[in-house]
């Protein structure tokens, strides 16, 4: 875009490589059940947007063990497994193995979902959700708009621009959490960890959605990692994913002034990208998605609202 967004772009971190270090005939004789989980805490660990570096600080574990696990060559532990599961808040099964693979029960629907394209998916997913809520519909929930996505898309910038339009609050989740702990999101995270940030991050969209019957919400991109605050933030907003390429991510941070990411730059382009692939199918829940690179700041608001719009009516037909 020609004028920058005031989102910041990922902080991302140089990430040590084990895969490059290791020996060939070593990569090629490692046991493939210790190679599958080694990719799934990997992908865990993308989705909530942690680097390496910090896992191994919140775990306590040293980096190098962390990136031969993932690597497919370290054999940890329980207890280790056990401690990474917590610090990614997912049980310990999501770290071992296929949960769906639990029950027979589980691998009926497993079967039936199998092969869907998304939007059966989202279809299923909505289903069930009206199928097991514990609450009623909420009737306002195409009055609040969420935008969700990475820093750097243009949640804030765009999401101010629309609250104007529709005359109604724009609400940062950061801010709240902020307002609600006393310190800045980065405070949290340093003096208390990710759990605890997480926790803030359940009750601060609480809050909102229980204050705010019509608003404009720009939700922090970490949000959807955690399923039961995604799944609320889903039930009662209109959630559109604003998309962006990981080089466009980068040059808006930059433009802003945060050289932050160019720190050991391939590797962490390298991060971001994991990040964006690890998160894409959870971002894909959305609601709607829409793309805003490459485009200026007018045309991409402008592009936005219309479909936003068309949208919003076609669901309000669809229900009448």
């Amino acid at each position: 875009m020609n004028q920058t967004y005031s989102d910041a772009a990922a902080n991302a971190q140089s990430n040590p490589r084990a895969d490059d270090d290791a020996p060939k005939a070593e990569r090629e004789e490692r046991d493939p059940f210790l190679t599958a989980m080694g990719e799934r805490v990997r992908l865990l660990r993308a989705r909530r947007g942690m680097t390496r570096k910090t896992l191994a600080s919140e775990t306590g574990l040293s980096e190098r063990h962390l990136a031969n696990l993932e690597s497919g060559v370290g054999n940890a532990s329980v207890l280790v497994l056990r401690q990474i599961a917590a610090t990614l808040n997912c049980p310990l099964a999501e770290v071992i193995g296929d949960e769906t693979t639990s029950s027979a029960e589980w691998l009926l629907i497993r079967e039936l979902l199998q092969g869907r394209d998304q939007a059966a998916l989202q279809r299923a997913r909505v289903a069930l959700s009206e199928m097991f809520a514990q609450a009623p519909r909420d009737p306002h929930r195409k009055d609040r708009i969420a935008l969700i996505g990475l820093r750097g898309a243009g949640k804030s910038t765009l999401g101010r621009m629309l609250a104007q339009e529709r005359k109604v609050p724009f609400i940062e989740i950061t801010k709240v959490i902020q307002q609600m702990a006393g310190c800045p999101p980065a405070e949290i995270h340093s003096l208390y960890g990710a759990s605890a940030y997480r926790r803030y991050e359940q009750r601060a969209l609480e809050a909102v959605i229980g204050e705010h019957e019509r608003a404009v919400i720009a939700s922090p991109g970490g949000l959807v990692s955690e399923p039961a605050t995604f799944n609320a933030l889903l039930a009662h907003c209109f959630t559109v994913w604003l998309q962006a390429t990981p080089e466009e991510h980068m040059r808006r941070v930059v433009a802003q002034g945060d050289l932050r990411p160019m720190s050991g730059n391939k590797e962490a382009m390298e991060d971001l990208k994991r990040i964006l692939a690890g998160r894409g199918e959870l971002y894909g829940r959305a609601d709607m998605t829409f793309d805003t690179s490459e485009r200026t700041l007018a045309d991409a608001y402008l592009q936005l609202r219309d479909r936003l719009a068309a949208r919003l009516a076609a669901e309000l037909s669809d229900e009448t």
